[in-house]
């Protein structure tokens, strides 16, 4: 049985072919807003991976630097892929622990609640403004082709506007509570 970041890795290698590097530097730039993986865990993976038959390598030599390894996926990692993908899930409980703080809210000095509610508003809008600029990116790049199926980035702009919309509810919400707090 492969791990979710098994398939976060086998998705990125269907999408295009890299290097553990690349694979590391993709996830951090794609995915690591709703999943968090260890560069020092990508590589046992890959190995889980090949010994499962999901992915290939070939070396490609290099003169001037250490030889690497590229990482393709196999007809086998597709399927396993296609399978997983749509396989139902739980609903996993979510864990924050300013809503813990919330439910004691009623203990704290108002004016330091109010200021806590305050700077998590503005930690998720400057998130919201990053995921903006990177939809803006991604619009202007992929020209609507984001909006496709059957293209490779369809999911990660699903994925996207996902965390656009969670940003702009939780600051919108920490707005809220602020005023509450302060009314």
């Amino acid at each position: 049985m492969t791990s979710t970041l098994g398939y976060a890795l086998l998705n990125l290698i269907a999408c295009e072919s890299q290097t553990g590097y690349d694979l590391s530097r993709t996830l951090q730039e794609r995915i690591s807003f709703f999943w968090q993986a260890k560069h020092s865990q990508i590589y046992p993976e890959l190995a889980r991976l090949e010994s499962a038959g999901y992915i290939t390598h070939e070396v490609v030599r290099q003169s001037d630097k250490p030889d690497k390894k590229i990482y393709t996926i196999t007809d086998a990692g597709l399927a396993a892929l296609r399978a997983w993908v749509v396989a139902p899930l739980k609903m996993q409980p979510a864990r924050d622990e300013l809503l813990v703080k919330t439910a004691a809210i009623w203990q704290a000095d108002p004016a330091a609640a109010a200021a806590l509610f305050r700077d998590h508003e503005r930690q998720h809008a400057e998130q919201l403004a990053v995921y903006e600029g990177i939809r803006a990116t991604m619009e202007e790049k992929w020209q609507g082709s984001e909006r496709r199926r059957d293209q490779p980035w369809f999911g990660s702009y699903l994925t996207l506007m996902r965390g656009i919309g969670y940003e702009r509810e939780y600051r919108d919400w920490c707005r809220w509570a602020a005023e509450m707090i302060e009314a």
